[in-house]
């Protein structure tokens, strides 16, 4: 099934070169994009702080960016472990007829990408209800791109993003909980 639903979303690349370009740009530079905006976000965003004082506002943004840090690296970290662990190979060097648009080195299972992407947009769920729909649309895209791309199987995705939203609710449920006692 994991290679059925590979194929689906890989024939669909090497059929245009304006298409392999937006999937390379969705699964490389993007995630870059991602970052910026969700680091802007976090420092910039007012609209929950009408009725607060400076300090308030200030204590507030300091737990959303620290939740949304802790999970990015913690699944990170975790995901890195993981692939030690699991010594799982790319499509592109599984697949003798693959061949991906760009090359990824290391482990594929799970994927750092979708970790990593699921578990920001999954903290940033957690506060702000539609930024975390739209972050998760997000992770689907990178998420996406890279399958087609091929240089990742459908369950790298799905375990990553599995990973990285039980990753930001640990980190929500007992890292933020200990931030916000001191």
């Amino acid at each position: 099934m994991n290679e059925i639903i590979f194929f689906f979303f890989y024939n669909l690349a090497h059929q245009s070169q304006i298409f392999d370009d937006i999937v390379i740009f969705f699964a490389v530079y993007f995630p870059y994009v991602v970052v910026f905006i969700a680091g802007i976000f976090l420092l910039t965003h007012h609209e929950v702080f009408k009725d607060k004082n400076t300090l308030q506002v200030f204590l507030i943004k300091k737990k959303e960016i620290l939740s949304a840090f802790f999970s990015g690296v913690l699944a990170q970290v975790l995901a890195y472990g993981l692939k030690i662990f699991f010594h799982t190979s790319r499509p592109f060097l599984d697949l003798p007829n693959v061949s991906a648009l760009f090359h990824e080195t290391g482990f594929a299972f799970p994927s750092g990408h979708a970790t990593f992407f699921a578990a920001l947009s999954v903290s940033l769920f957690f506060t702000h209800k539609k930024v975390g729909y739209i972050f998760m649309f997000f992770a689907l895209l990178i998420g996406l791109a890279r399958i087609i791309a091929g240089v990742h199987f459908p369950v790298d995705i799905l375990g990553g993003f599995i990973l990285g939203a039980f990753t930001a609710f640990f980190v929500k449920k007992y890292i933020t909980k200990e931030i916000s006692k001191n």
